[in-house]
């Protein structure tokens, strides 16, 4: 471990030893490598912007040259155009020195080319700055101590704009009588020095002067000589008094006394004074007081003024220094007669036909003393009125057109000239006015200005008034000037501003015709958009309706509107006259949902209003009363159309619903044989002349035959059927009821269903035959009688269609007409026409035959016996 320790001290003493044998050689201790001129151990000052050489001498036995030389300040090699060869071993370098060279300023040599030869290096260190200036502008100031004069004396001077960089001394000499005296400050800058004379030399001569030096150079001021006295500066004047005289309403007295005593200095004064609150001052020309004085008399001042005084003091032979001025000195000057006249002004009133004046007035512009009140006189279409008021407004009706106006104003000392003004009612102007008038802001204060008229006028009047609020500023100007300034206005506020001219005739004043202008002494984007109310829409129509915003929210003078109207992602925009309060829309879609807002805008910006949203009728208002009028009117034709057509189709119509229903009796029914038309023979004489089928008499029975039965009918070798009769009163033929002896009765078929498959072809009439005779009764015995039926019951369906006629239990049968009797022979004495005798009724002929319609197939009809008559359809 300590051997260690040994081995670390021996290597730090080895480095410090090499260390201080580099920086001997660096300071030029060293002589056997090379020496920079100038050279020493300390920093070298040099001026700045000025040219610098050095040399750089190597030595006899070093192994460079010249030309192996290179300059250095710092780590940046200086260009070989600044380097001079002075021999082979010498060469120097000169250079503007300049703030951005580094220290310090290097020679060094070395080889070019590779060698092992060590390098030669040595250096100096610069200080760079300027020489002082000469000091200018020195004073020197003694103040007065007590009764006497301080012996110390204070210099002053301005050293200059540029700084010297370097240490700089100030020294500050003064010599008087056989004394010289001096005194030194090392500050950089330093502008005041203060040095001590012992007793001031009062009545001799002082000399001064001050020197400043740094290692570059130095310089002296100019001497100040002059008189001890010059350079005293006294106490300003003591116990000030401003004393106003009753009598004397234009002046003051100003009473002070000495500062010092005038065996040590004679001293002359000086006065200045200016009204109460203002910071203007005027002066008194210094040759008034001049003299060596202790009073004295302000003139020519205003009465019932409050007034400031200043004062100080100088020597009173030759030039020195002016005391401080001294304290304020306040006072007023006594009342006197008011000098001008009241400025008198009126207002019209909200009231009918405007009767109502308010008369409104300021002080005269030198009241000279305290206003103690006013006297008005009105006169007024009739006997003049007087009042004595302390206050400034009075408000009276206007009788007639015109009044005039008279008012003066008195303090304690007297009375002003009165001021007279003729009022006219609105609307009747006697004078021209102003031909234009234009305002515009300057400076914070709004510019009036005016063309003014051919007429001769006196004064003019400019009023503003505030609005809303209705506050009221005026001022009367010379009738010369043609414009002028309006201090105090606010901003954002709108005023009307109007110019009156004012005519003198005959002792009174009299108003010209008012020109009135809106105008902002600073304007901003409105603080709110004006709220739109729609009012009436239709299909592609809406009626917009807004209100002006208040004037305080407006801000400027508007320019503008802008509506804007959206539905879905379309938009449009209206631009509309500021004045515009109402907009219809037009070409709006129908039956559709639209955002409509307004912009109101000025010359500083635009706001917009709330949203409002309305919605498009679908039909105009009246387009769906014209539709339904429309309507019925076109039903209302078509039923009448219907009804004429009726009436002229009456016959085709009733035939097509009404069909005519064939005659029974000039049917063929009574040669009808549903089953064998080839067997049935006919029984009568062609040679007869035909005789109404009505007069056929037979006895017509319903024969049910079996359509299952192993013989037919047909077959000519079966036996006649036998038939069944019913004669009863209950139970008819199925064709038709008795017109004489019984009631006519329906067939119906046994599923109830009526007619309805019927056709109206079906619905015919028939007759019904009747036999003259009950049920038991010989059948030959009894004359047939033929009956036509006044029913239009249609032929049962059994009767329509024979094949479809079936029993309760599914047999068919058939039905047919035969007969009563088989082949006897009526009786002929019993019938009143003559007899065919026995005869069958044959099937009808399809020619003859009335055309049925038939059923669709369906359950086959059966005809039920009826107990009591026929089942209602």
């Amino acid at each position: 471990m300590l051997t260690a320790d040994i081995m670390k001290r021996m290597s730090l003493l080895l480095c410090g030893f090499v260390l201080s044998l580099l920086f001997s050689c660096t300071v030029g201790s060293c002589d056997s490598c090379a020496k920079i001129l100038p050279d020493s151990t300390g920093h070298i000052v040099v001026e700045l912007e000025k040219p610098f050489t050095a040399v750089c001498n190597l030595c006899n036995e070093s192994v460079y040259t010249a030309d192996d030389v290179t300059w250095f300040f710092g780590t940046v090699a200086v260009p070989r155009e600044s380097y001079t060869k002075l021999n082979k071993s010498a060469v120097s370098v000169t250079v503007n020195v300049s703030r951005d060279m580094n220290n310090p300023l290097v020679c060094k040599a070395s080889k070019q080319d590779i060698s092992y030869e060590e390098k030669c290096i040595y250096g100096i260190y610069l200080d760079k700055g300027y020489p002082p200036l000469k000091p200018e502008q020195l004073n020197c100031i003694a103040l007065q101590h007590g009764p006497r004069i301080s012996p110390e004396l204070t210099c002053s001077w301005k050293p200059g704009t540029r700084d010297p960089i370097i240490s700089t001394s100030y020294t500050l000499y003064a010599r008087f009588s056989s004394t010289m005296l001096n005194v030194t400050s090392h500050k950089n800058a330093t502008e005041t020095l203060t040095i001590n004379v012992g007793t001031f030399p009062n009545h001799l001569q002082l000399t001064v002067w001050v020197e400043a030096h740094n290692q570059l150079g130095t310089v002296k001021s100019d001497e100040l000589s002059d008189d001890a006295e010059y350079f005293v500066q006294t106490n300003p004047p003591g116990n000030i008094r401003v004393i106003p005289e009753n009598g004397f309403p234009t002046s003051l007295m100003v009473n002070w006394t000495h500062p010092i005593h005038d065996t040590v200095l004679k001293l002359s004064y000086h006065i200045r004074y200016c009204k109460a609150g203002c910071s203007v001052w005027e002066e008194l020309p210094q040759n008034l007081t001049k003299a060596y004085i202790q009073s004295f008399r302000l003139q020519y001042l205003q009465p019932y003024t409050e007034y400031v005084v200043q004062m100080r003091c100088i020597r009173q032979k030759g030039l020195s220094h002016w005391s401080n001025w001294s304290q304020n000195a306040t006072a007023r000057t006594p009342e006197d007669i008011p000098s001008n006249r009241v400025d008198l002004w009126r207002v019209y009133e909200e009231a009918p036909n405007n009767s109502v004046v308010k008369l409104i007035w300021k002080d005269p512009e030198k009241p000279n003393g305290k206003i103690l009140g006013y006297n008005i006189t009105i006169r007024n279409n009739g006997p003049s009125e007087t009042h004595e008021i302390s206050s400034k407004e009075l408000r009276f009706s206007l009788k007639g057109d015109k009044a005039l106006i008279k008012i003066t104003a008195n303090n304690s000392v007297g009375v002003s000239p009165p001021a007279t003004l003729m009022i006219q009612r609105p609307g009747i102007s006697l004078y021209p006015g102003v031909e234009q008038v234009n305002c515009s802001a300057r400076d914070g204060k709004m510019l009036v200005n005016w063309h003014p008229p051919s007429y001769n006028r006196n004064e003019y009047v400019i009023e503003w008034v505030l609005v809303p609020d209705k506050e009221i500023g005026w001022q009367r100007v010379l009738g010369s000037v043609s414009s002028m300034y309006i201090e105090g206005l606010k901003p954002f506020k709108r005023y009307n501003i109007s110019v009156y001219p004012l005519y003198r005739v005959q002792g009174s004043s009299n108003l010209g015709r008012q020109v009135t202008v809106q105008a902002y002494l600073q304007q901003g984007p409105p603080l709110r958009g004006p709220i739109v109310v729609v009012t009436a829409t239709g299909k592609t129509t809406a009626q917009l309706t807004w209100n002006e915003i208040s004037i305080d929210d407006q801000q400027g003078l508007l320019t503008n509107y802008t509506i804007s109207y959206k539905t879905k992602n379309t938009e449009q925009f209206i631009v509309v006259p500021s004045n515009t309060y109402s907009y219809k829309l037009n070409g709006l879609d129908s039956d559709s949902h639209y955002v409509v807002n307004i912009k109101v805008s000025n010359e500083e910006g635009s706001k917009r209003g709330p949203d409002s949203s309305f919605h498009t009728k679908k039909y105009e208002d009246g387009e769906i009363d014209v539709i339904v009028v429309v309507v019925c009117l076109g039903f209302l034709f078509f039923v009448v159309l219907i009804m004429v057509l009726v009436i002229k189709k009456k016959e085709q119509l009733k035939r097509r619903f009404w069909p005519q229903v064939p005659d029974p009796s000039n049917s063929t029914i009574a040669s009808w044989s549903p089953d064998c038309p080839n067997k049935v023979s006919e029984r009568y004489t062609p040679d007869e002349p035909d005789t109404p089928k009505e007069s056929i008499l037979a006895e017509v029975s319903v024969v049910e035959v079996d359509m299952d039965e192993s013989k037919s009918l047909c077959d000519e070798d079966k036996s006649v059927m036998p038939l069944k009769k019913y004669f009863s009163e209950e139970r008819s033929s199925g064709i038709g009821g008795s017109s004489g002896m019984s009631t006519p009765r329906q067939s119906v078929s046994s599923n109830d269903e009526a007619d309805s498959g019927q056709t109206t072809a079906s619905t015919v009439q028939y007759s019904a035959v009747v036999s003259s005779g009950y049920k038991g009764q010989t059948p030959g015995t009894q004359a047939g009688m033929f009956s036509r039926s006044e029913s239009t019951q249609p032929l049962l369906e059994c009767e329509e269609n024979p094949e479809h006629l079936s029993d309760g239990s599914g047999h068919h049968t058939h039905s047919y007409f035969k007969r009563h009797g088989g082949l006897e022979q009526l009786n002929m004495d019993e019938v009143e026409e003559p007899s065919f005798g026995s005869l069958s009724f044959s099937p009808m002929e399809e020619e003859d035959s009335p055309t049925l319609t038939e059923d669709p197939p369906g359950p086959a009809p059966g005809y039920m016996p009826q107990q009591s008559g026929y089942r209602p359809q």
